[in-house]
């Protein structure tokens, strides 16, 4: 007997976890007794809650259904999606005391602070909290991608079309497996064809699941406003605590079964290309080389202060070194988990070989196809939980952002009583506003990399407000707003108009290619004939399948049934490569790799270049108040609050107190000296970058 697809002992676990954090939701509501309780936890977090939102937030249990498909598709080099993070934190080591000294509470209080005006407040409110949805609306598309294959129906049940479309899937990877050894007759060319359109819209699947989107969106959902409603941020934090050690298991869990499977490690190095353990790209199809890989860690660096969770996190640190500890350790436990996530990928490509239909369930199919009864509803609960504890953070983020940026200023004067009334009603909004995005974006890793350039809009500005002294409003206004277009509005407008979607010279594919290699052979190979032993080397040939060079999501026939029917663009438009290709650059010829290193250096270099020239442009900030901004942001945080209150009101008193630490005092850049726990703290983090990166490449050589 089976509840939707799952046993009973499975089902238990799961509805006994909702039911716990509901508990723990309603236990803490009694302590929430205003705004900077919800909002901040009371500015009181020590260094292990820092520790578990840090974690929390990083290293979601989405992200490892994201990581996985990423080396599904491209092997270990896929990883760098979620790892580039990794040479980010030594960086931690400072921008998160940038955020404590501030003592803001949300991310947009920053630029009416700077710049004495709100317009920015408000612009920056309203667009991350576009943004903010996008995000909520990943860890919903993630949790359902990954949950899909484990609520299944028995073959026996299926309809003559659910068996038709199974069938279909079927067929398709036989024809892929031919098509890539050699080319296929014309017949079986065209059939492929046919299937290909069906298998890039996701509408060809192994199975048949009973879990839909809009029914699983709206429960999980439900569950996550209540929670959040009841108990804030503290809430958030100690779900993060038990969800830190489910993540943990969650993550290591597969591997040991998934190696029993295949043979050990050996076996995976038997079933799984060579080229797939290469952690800088491999062949023509990989997205990740070294300069794609540095494109990724550019845009990262100017983008990732963008988001208001910092604010939040660093702002709700009872002192800088609880905050400075919170950021590293938990940065540095989300990359050794990313690596757990990665081999997970590889297992995949061992286990079911190259041709998912959808790569965003290797997580599911893998937990279906290695775990016993009792240790599935273990994972449900530790992917539940990441987006219980990642959608309730972001929740309390943007309820803070609607109230104190949006609301308030609007209907000055409320109680703090009515404020909270509004910040509680806003969470199941904002939730449900992601369920509509998660319906119409359907790729983890297309939103992944959309919210990744997102972050750029505001990441900018905000580094440069804390390093330049030259920023000015009207420059900031100039490049968020170019900025918005350029990557957001223009790439989702695109694909919404047929005349553009459909244009021929918008559908442009790159062209086909085809490597020859000479690679071991593996147990297939043996089998195929093409070798007398596994490990013995041969030649192969591999058709490098064009990819869309305008759409994210690659190019379809708006009729998949008829191979005459105009194709039509999927996914967001790549407005960066249209750019490029105005310039005169051949882009059909591009790799993958390039495509992507386009995208991320345009969209990084573009935003830095308009805000510098307008801020030089336009009318300084009101020396007065700048130089108050930065005597607070260079006084450090007192002990107790009424301490930290009066050096504040001895650094306003004399705004150049701290001048003698300015490495450029007669200019407008802000960098300061460092003293020994930044000095000790920043080697301390490029030395665990190192060893992480040293740890990942013995896993990935390991029984090779």
């Amino acid at each position: 007997m089976t509840l939707l697809g799952l046993h009973p002992v499975d089902a238990l676990i799961v509805v006994a976890y909702i039911i716990g954090v509901l508990l723990i939701g309603k236990a803490l509501a009694h302590g929430v007794k205003g705004e900077k309780d919800f909002f901040l936890g009371g500015r009181s977090l020590g260094r292990w809650f820092q520790f578990f939102l840090s974690f929390g937030t990083m290293a979601d249990p989405g992200q490892a259904t994201t990581t996985a498909s990423s080396v599904y598709r491209q092997g270990a080099g896929g990883a760098w999606l979620a790892l580039i993070t990794l040479f980010l934190t030594p960086y931690y080591w400072f921008t998160t005391v940038w955020f404590r000294r501030v003592r803001l509470t949300t991310m947009a209080d920053l630029f009416e602070d700077r710049f004495g005006r709100r317009f920015l407040a408000t612009l920056y409110a309203v667009t991350t909290i576009l943004m903010a949805i996008v995000a909520i609306a990943s860890g919903n598309v993630v949790a359902l991608k990954t949950l899909q294959p484990l609520m299944v129906k028995d073959p026996a049940s299926y309809t003559v079309q659910e068996q038709q479309r199974v069938a279909y899937y079927h067929e398709f990877a036989d024809l892929r497996a031919q098509r890539t050894a050699a080319a296929l007759e014309p017949a079986k060319a065209a059939r492929y064809d046919l299937l290909k359109d069906y298998y890039d819209r996701g509408e060809l699947q192994p199975y048949v699941t009973y879990l839909h989107p809009v029914t699983f969106y709206l429960v999980s959902s439900t569950v996550v406003a209540v929670f959040v409603m009841l108990g804030g941020l503290k809430a958030s934090a100690v779900v993060d605590a038990v969800q830190a050690i489910l993540v943990i298991l969650i993550s290591t869990m597969l591997i040991p079964f998934g190696l029993l499977r295949i043979g050990g490690v050996s076996g995976l190095h038997e079933k799984v290309p060579a080229v797939m353990f290469n952690l800088f790209g491999g062949d023509g199809a990989s997205e990740y080389t070294w300069y794609s890989i540095g494109a990724l860690l550019f845009v990262q660096i100017v983008g990732i202060v963008g988001s208001q969770a910092n604010m939040t996190i660093a702002g709700s640190a009872k002192n800088e070194m609880a905050a400075r500890f919170g950021a590293v350790t938990g940065g540095f436990g989300k990359r050794f988990v990313t690596i757990a996530w990665a081999f997970c990928g590889l297992i995949a490509i061992a286990l079911f070989g190259p041709n998912l239909s959808d790569p965003d369930q290797a997580w599911g199919l893998l937990t279906r196809a290695l775990l016993p009864v009792g240790l599935i509803g273990l994972m449900i609960i530790g992917l539940l939980g990441g987006k219980l504890a990642l959608l309730g953070a972001q929740s309390v983020v943007l309820s803070g952002l609607v109230v104190k940026n949006l609301y308030e200023p609007l209907l000055p004067g409320r109680s703090e009583r009515h404020y909270m009334i509004v910040a509680r009603v806003t969470v199941p909004v904002v939730l449900a506003l992601g369920v509509g995005v998660g319906l119409y974006m359907n790729s983890v890793v297309a939103i992944l990399k959309f919210v990744i350039v997102l972050l750029v809009v505001w990441g900018v500005p905000i580094t440069m407000i804390f390093l330049w002294r030259r920023v000015t409003e009207a420059a900031v206004r100039i490049q968020v707003i170019a900025t918005l277009v350029f990557i957001a509005v223009i790439p989702s407008l695109v694909p919404a108009i047929p005349t553009l979607a459909q244009s021929e010279a918008l559908t442009v594919m790159t062209r086909e290619r085809t490597e020859h290699v000479r690679r071991a052979a593996t147990l297939e190979d043996v089998a195929a004939g093409r070798a007398q032993a596994a490990g013995e080397m041969i030649a192969r040939t591999r058709v490098i399948e064009p990819v869309s060079v305008f759409f994210e999501e690659g190019v379809v026939r708006t009729n998949p049934a008829d191979l005459s029917s105009p194709r039509t663009g999927k996914g967001l438009f790549r407005v960066e490569a249209y750019l490029v290709s105005l310039l005169g650059f051949d882009v059909a010829g591009f790799s993958p790799a390039m495509l992507m290193t386009t995208r991320y250096m345009v969209d990084g270099l573009l935003p830095i270049a308009i805000l510098m020239i307008a801020s030089l442009l336009t009318k300084p900030t009101e020396p007065a108040r700048v130089a108050r901004f930065y005597a607070r942001l260079k006084t450090p945080v007192a002990a107790t609050l009424e301490e930290d209150a009066r050096e504040i009101e001895a650094s306003y008193a004399d705004p150049g107190r701290f001048d003698h630490l300015r490495l450029f005092p007669r200019t407008n850049w802000e960098l300061t000296r460092w003293d020994r726990y930044d000095v000790l703290g920043f080697l301390g983090c490029c030395g665990l970058v190192g060893f992480v990166l040293l740890f990942f490449k013995a896993v990935l050589v390991v029984g090779s």
